[in-house]
């Protein structure tokens, strides 16, 4: 949520106009990051946490099989870095349902549906991806305490972020 609101707040500044209110719009601006990269950064972060919260529920309730993502060792559903197929496959929908939503709705613009909706779609799925991975090999971990849930989410949904500002540059 928090890097939702960012993203919400820099694309006001980036459409109000960079050069009048300066500071994150003119930096934003000048990185060739615009209003709809921002959206569809937005998008994507809030469709990285469905994402995620769809592959955790599903995948600790239906899961057959879950393996540790760095290892593909076999380990107990809830295990932080576990996967699932049936988790998997919930994180790739989950993650197109906020996309699809957005682009329906006219929040999404830029760009054919097939492009923004992928690109959300995909940066969420990479991000649910990766945030299992931090989960893996650094949540609770000692003197890596600092490292809740809290922030691997925070983490897990800039992450999202910034693949779609990646990806929205190169394609878009």
């Amino acid at each position: 949520a928090a890097t939702a609101l960012i993203c919400a707040a820099a694309s006001v500044q980036v459409t109000a106009g960079a050069n009048s209110l300066g500071g994150v719009g003119e930096m934003l601006s000048n990185m060739g990051i615009s209003y709809e990269l921002l959206v569809l950064a937005y998008v994507s972060s809030l469709a990285t946490k469905l994402a995620d919260t769809f592959a955790s529920e599903i995948g600790k309730a239906y899961g057959k099989t879950t393996f540790l993502i760095t290892t593909f060792e076999r380990v107990a559903p809830g295990t932080e870095g576990a996967v699932s197929l049936e988790g998997t496959v919930a994180a790739a929908f989950g993650g197109s349902i906020l996309p699809i939503y957005a682009y329906g709705i006219g929040l999404l613009s830029g760009g054919s549906a097939t492009v923004l909706i992928g690109i959300a779609t995909f940066a969420a799925f990479m991000a649910t991806n990766a945030e299992s991975l931090i989960g893996a090999t650094l949540q609770g971990k000692k003197g890596m305490e600092w490292m809740t849930n809290e922030v691997v989410n925070f983490f897990n949904t800039v992450i999202g972020a910034g693949i779609a500002i990646g990806l929205g540059r190169m394609l878009l």
